[in-house]
């Protein structure tokens, strides 16, 4: 469970470890100066407070960005309930007759003044789908513009290109369903570059040792977007009509730009009123990490295993959560007979509890490496199987809790909070291994890990047929099975050092 001792590992990695250490962490190991492991002395971090600080700022600002582009992607599934005529709907109703009915039968008035249109549920998936479609192309453009050129106003107009496209989702939906398909496409395009810009501009700024919280307290805005979104939408929708989701969230995704370009750098060099204290901080802890090479090793990066490990354990991770996403609510409205869109807290209680799980497991990852001495892989790898075997239990068990509507909520919250784990672990494994092309891998891998989310749902309406608990029991268990393998490969072939081709001398390792 211990770092190795730091330096290269007998393959000619480079260890991460060998980084400066947070205030009051454990003494260097005999025999190795102080100096080598603190980039600038003991006092490095001292002088480099984390309140105020730029790289803090930096992620707060990014959980913003995250929290409004996924309010942006999910505002769409909950305004479509009142964006379709219901007796269009009740045509191919397919609920099962297995449970008694949930719901409350009893009407109560609201607000239907928005526009219907006759869409069936062939029809509605498309629409839903379609986002992913635009989603899948630019990943590896993404995380290679972003290597180039910086990722700050990469991320910026692509949040700020999918605010405005929401914007006219009214004007596109009266078009037609077609102008829809192609306007959420488009959407899936601006918000494909996000993630990768993020990782590229924390390759800049994260300070190994500080990694897993900072980057687990910027992406855990897109779980408080989805908590906050989900109800939010749904008191739109009832209160008011469903265009002004869509008018809401635009227009802060596009307040969100202005602060984000006015405030944020790429680098801490060009920041502007970064302290001198916590610039050297953070380049000297990064020092030994990031390769100059003008050209980006693609032979090497796609021949390295360890990324191989990131992106069956990334694929993984999200068959599952895409089946909690889109399937469980499914289930529960078709089989439990409980439509989870009836309330949207409880729909959204999942996420907020992956959401304190992400913050939660950035501090403690980061607690065990600097406190604890614990290695980078084995905070990575530990953190994975927990975020991917839980999840699965839990989905399986889904399944065999017959008409139990509370239980189903129950697995459900547990299931999607214990998934917050991965957050720091493999999830951020791209800053460990080559925080030069870190953009580049999560392209990478978050390209293989969106096709779940376009081929999962479609898997399993073709195993369901009867729509019985024994038939959706089978797709259960496939994502299980494939979460459990990819929490397995992961642990078998993830690595926490950086890689000897992502350094500038790389080559000359392999002469």
């Amino acid at each position: 469970m211990r770092s190795p001792v730091p330096g290269q590992s007998p393959d000619g990695e480079l260890v991460s470890d060998s980084t400066p250490l947070l205030q009051g962490a454990p003494q260097a190991e005999a025999g190795e100066p102080r100096s080598d492991r603190s980039g600038g002395g003991p006092s490095a971090r001292a002088l480099a407070p984390v309140c105020c600080s730029a790289r803090y700022n930096l992620a707060v600002l990014a959980f913003f960005g995250f929290f409004v582009l996924y309010a942006l992607r999910v505002n769409l599934s909950v305004a479509l309930v009142d964006m379709v005529d219901s007796n269009t709907t009740l045509a191919n109703n397919r609920t099962s007759k297995e449970c008694a009915e949930h719901s409350a039968s009893n009407k109560v008035f609201r607000n239907q003044t928005g526009k219907r249109y006759k869409w069936d549920a062939e029809t509605q998936g498309w629409i839903l789908g379609s986002f992913f479609y635009g989603y899948i192309i630019t990943q590896i453009p993404g995380g290679y513009v972003a290597s180039k050129v910086g990722g700050k106003l990469l991320l910026g107009f692509g949040i700020l290109g999918t605010a405005v496209f929401t914007l006219f989702t009214p004007i596109a939906a009266d078009i037609g369903v077609g102008a829809l398909i192609v306007l959420r496409a488009l959407e899936g395009l601006g918000e494909g570059v996000t993630f990768p810009a993020m990782h590229a501009m924390w390759s800049s700024w994260a300070p190994p040792l500080e990694r897993s919280k900072l980057l687990s307290i910027s992406y855990a805005g897109a779980q408080l977007g989805t908590v906050i979104s989900l109800p939010l939408s749904g008191l739109i929708c009832f209160y008011m009509n469903w265009t002004y989701v869509f008018y809401l969230f635009g227009i802060v995704g596009i307040i969100w730009f202005v602060l984000w370009i006015w405030l944020v750098s790429n680098t801490p060099e060009t920041h502007t009123t970064i302290s001198h204290q916590e610039k050297e901080y953070i380049l000297s802890s990064l020092k030994n990490q990031l390769s100059s090479q003008k050209s980006v090793p693609w032979i090497s990066m796609l021949k390295s295993l360890p990324l191989w490990a990131i992106v069956v354990a990334h694929f993984s991770y999200n068959w599952t959560f895409y089946t909690l996403l889109t399937l469980l609510p499914t289930y529960m409205k078709e089989i439990l007979r409980f439509n989870v869109q009836e309330n949207g807290i409880l729909s959204a209680v999942p996420y907020f509890g992956c959401w304190l799980c992400m913050i939660m497991s950035g501090q403690v990852a980061d607690y065990l490496r600097a406190k604890w001495n614990f290695s980078t892989v084995c905070v990575r790898k530990v953190f994975s199987l927990i975020g991917m075997i839980g999840p699965a239990v839990f989905l399986v068990a889904a399944g065999y809790i017959g008409c139990d509507y509370s239980l189903a909520v129950a697995f459900l919250t547990i299931s999607t909070t214990l998934g917050g784990f991965c957050s720091s672990g493999f999830s951020i494994n791209h800053l460990d291994i080559a925080p030069s092309y870190a953009g580049i891998l999560l392209g990478i891998t978050n390209t293989f890990a969106t096709i779940p989310g376009m081929v999962g749902p479609v898997i399993a309406k073709s195993l369901t047929p009867e729509n019985t608990i024994r038939e959706w029991q089978t797709v259960f268990w496939i994502a299980a099975a494939i979460d459990v393998f990819g929490a397995i490969f992961f642990t078998l072939f993830g690595k926490g050092e950086v890689q000897n081709w992502a350094l500038d001398d790389h080559h000359g390792h392999r002469h």
